[in-house]
């Protein structure tokens, strides 16, 4: 016969089980993630990043579609990341970034405009479960910004 406690404890796994499992295999659904960075509103919150211009977003001296596709091949390299919807061709992309032990899923939407001397990104970083990401989106991007710079 289990005990009260031995109950309660494997009540507690079990739920923490089914909210991890819920976490990671949660559908992504394209349309409500695959957001359009020029038209997203920045909730000014953790977890949300929404880069236009800024000294971490300098102008590229390239065009839209190299910037995009340099950015592309450094976004699938990185880990734990793939492509949820979008493309070059598109000229929009969503990525999923999902954290290594529980498997939040983290969701940046990137394209590239023209401005006077090249391209300059629109990046919209944002986490799907929570309030915080511990600053994670932001850390990710800024690397994809400083690997994008040195790759053009």
């Amino acid at each position: 016969m289990m005990t009260l406690v031995q109950i309660l404890l494997l009540s507690v796994a079990v739920l923490i089980g089914g909210a991890a499992a819920w976490v990671r295999f949660a559908p992504s659904d394209p349309e409500l993630w695959h957001v359009a960075p020029l038209r997203a509103a920045d909730p000014g919150r953790a977890g949300y990043l929404l880069m236009a211009s800024s000294a971490d977003n300098p102008v590229l001296e390239a065009d839209t579609s190299e910037v995009l596709r340099a950015l592309d091949g450094i976004a699938r390299a990185t880990a734990r990341t793939k492509v949820l919807t979008g493309s070059v061709a598109e000229g929009r992309i969503t990525y999923i970034t999902r954290s290594r032990f529980w498997g939040f899923p983290d969701y940046t939407s990137v394209t590239a405009t023209d401005v006077t001397g090249g391209s300059q990104l629109v990046i919209f970083a944002r986490l799907r479960f929570g309030r915080s990401d511990l600053g994670v989106n932001k850390a990710r991007v800024l690397s994809w910004m400083a690997q994008l710079r040195q790759a053009l």
